[in-house]
């Protein structure tokens, strides 16, 4: 097994999912830190090599939970495991919110002024924004977190490794709730939220360049706001679950229908 360093937000130092990290580290409000190595965050594994491959299997990983939709996995690839991991397919996806395909074949058609209509004007926050609150508003789509946030509180199934395409919606919604339900405090979770920008300002900058120098799009900074961590998407989910719920306890156990004991095994398998 490989010696786990605790710093918060440490990267897994994979390099085909350059915002895979560790979800341990961070303080909660009763003093108590998040334990590192058991809950894992990040972007799709269909690229991992060979050296990603016995990174995770030196972590000794065991699940993983892809959170992409069917449509995503079928057109980029399936998760590549080490051996022993088990996946399981959570898929945050529904025609109306099919933002992915939206965006493929928006892209796809090269039409500048179909993407500008799409995206410009603020149009891109909106569409994110909306998602945000549709992770909330849906009660399908919940069942999807609340299973994921489940899995986290079965010790056979730790280390645990949860996943969307870039790591950063879907995921980094999970990782709110997770965090949320520890007792983390709110500014720390948005700092986890949006470390997913720093990890990943490279891999925008290469793909922005290429979608310019390619032909695909004429205004490539149209897809900034797509593809970055922004407050105003995680605002957009807090405010939700403010609107539809009293607390954010009551979120966790009547709207994600997490029992005390699933809250109770949720902190002892990831809190020292």
């Amino acid at each position: 097994m490989t010696q786990i360093d605790s710093t918060p937000g440490r990267s897994l130092g994979l390099q085909g999912a350059v915002n895979a990290r560790d979800l341990g580290g961070y303080r909660t409000a009763d003093g108590r830190t998040v334990r590192s190595g058991v809950a894992l965050r990040g972007d799709a594994l269909h690229r991992a090599s060979a050296e990603d491959l016995a990174i995770l299997a030196g972590l000794g990983l065991r699940h993983v939970i892809d959170l992409r939709g069917l449509n995503e996995v079928a057109e980029n690839g399936a998760d590549l495991l080490p051996e022993g991991a088990e996946l399981e397919a959570q898929p945050v996806y529904a025609l109306d919110h099919d933002i992915y395909s939206a965006l493929r074949d928006t892209l796809a058609a090269q039409d500048a002024d179909a993407q500008r209509a799409l995206l410009g004007d603020g149009g891109a926050e909106r569409l994110m924004v909306s998602m945000y609150d549709w992770f909330v508003t849906d009660p399908e789509i919940r069942a999807r977190f609340a299973a994921t946030v489940r899995a986290l509180t079965r010790p056979e199934r730790l280390p645990l490794f949860f996943h969307c395409t870039a790591g950063k919606d879907r995921t980094g919604w999970t990782a709110a709730i997770v965090l949320t339900a520890l007792g983390v405090d709110r500014e720390t979770v948005y700092e986890d939220y949006l470390l997913t920008n720093e990890r990943t300002d490279a891999l925008i900058a290469r793909i922005l360049d290429q979608l310019g120098t390619q032909g695909v799009m004429r205004e490539p900074e149209l897809m900034r706001p797509v593809m970055r961590a922004d407050r105003a998407y995680l605002d957009s989910a807090f405010a939700a679950v403010a609107a539809g719920w009293p607390s954010f306890d009551a979120f966790l156990r009547e709207g994600l229908g997490l029992s005390d004991a699933d809250l109770e095994a949720l902190r002892k398998n990831l809190l020292d």
